[in-house]
């Protein structure tokens, strides 16, 4: 079984892309499932029902969320509606939503979830190894796989989570800095892992972003609006293959990248 996971999806370019490309990508490459971080995906920021239908029409499966995933007006009175998206399972528990999925898949059971890095990061949150821990011994019994996410900032806490589920979990991926990294591998113990997925959008940008606007931020401190790119879509990720009938492991990992022709 394929199962692809998507870097983050910003805008209107990430989603116009996945609605073009993803269906003929899945059917190529046989992929069985399909799993993406919507959090950026509406206007840059946030995530709508009206957005998340769209991604889900375009062939994602799945949608993850992050540290924005409270960002735009009335989601949090949607998501519950929503029974193909999981918010960050360290949020208080008194947010809405899922903090997880379980996934059928061709006969096999995928449990799905992310957690909040707290290194840099805004949002107040429990700790992501201890919500992994439960996480982990509440779906071990009742799935084939487990895969996790981390939405974090830093490289060291991504890592560091990789390492403490390696063994645990199918997958662990990062995501959040829209660059994807390449550590990914399968680790000693045979869990699959890579730092950061980097993005479905535009690359010609500042993570996503118009590039004159981010420069200018930079350049001199002042306040100013920073427009979704267009330019170079594409998305990026991994892709990995699982087996289930010598154990349940990660046979095969590798990173993807997906361009539109220029």
């Amino acid at each position: 079984m394929k199962i692809l996971v998507l870097g983050d999806i910003v805008g209107r370019p990430g989603r116009k892309f996945l609605t073009e490309q993803l269906f003929n990508y899945r059917k190529k490459e046989s992929v069985s499932f399909c799993i993406a971080n919507g959090e950026n995906a509406a206007g840059g920021a946030g995530i709508t029902a009206k957005t998340a239908e769209e991604i889900k029409k375009a062939g994602v499966d799945a949608i993850t969320l992050g540290d924005h995933v409270w960002d735009q007006k009335n989601f949090e009175n949607e998501i519950n509606q929503l029974n193909f998206i999981c918010r960050p399972a360290n949020l208080p528990c008194s947010n809405p939503g899922r903090d997880h999925l379980i996934l059928d898949i061709d006969g096999e059971r995928i449990g799905l979830f992310t957690v909040l890095g707290r290194s840099f990061m805004g949002p107040k949150v429990s700790c992501p190894f201890k919500t992994s821990d439960r996480l982990i011994s509440q779906l071990a019994s009742d799935v084939d796989h487990i895969i996790c996410e981390i939405h974090a900032e830093t490289t060291s806490e991504k890592e560091s989570i990789g390492w403490y589920l390696d063994g645990r979990v199918s997958l662990v991926f990062g995501t959040h800095t829209h660059v994807p990294t390449a550590d990914g591998r399968i680790l000693p113990k045979g869990t699959a892992y890579q730092t950061d997925l980097g993005m479905t959008g535009a690359r010609e940008s500042v993570l996503g972003r118009d590039i004159e606007a981010c420069v200018g931020r930079f350049l001199d401190g002042m306040p100013r609006k920073c427009p979704v790119a267009e330019k170079d879509v594409g998305m990026q990720g991994c892709m990995i293959e699982t087996i289930t009938e010598r154990g349940r492991f990660v046979s095969n990992y590798e990173r993807i990248e997906l361009r539109e022709e220029m």
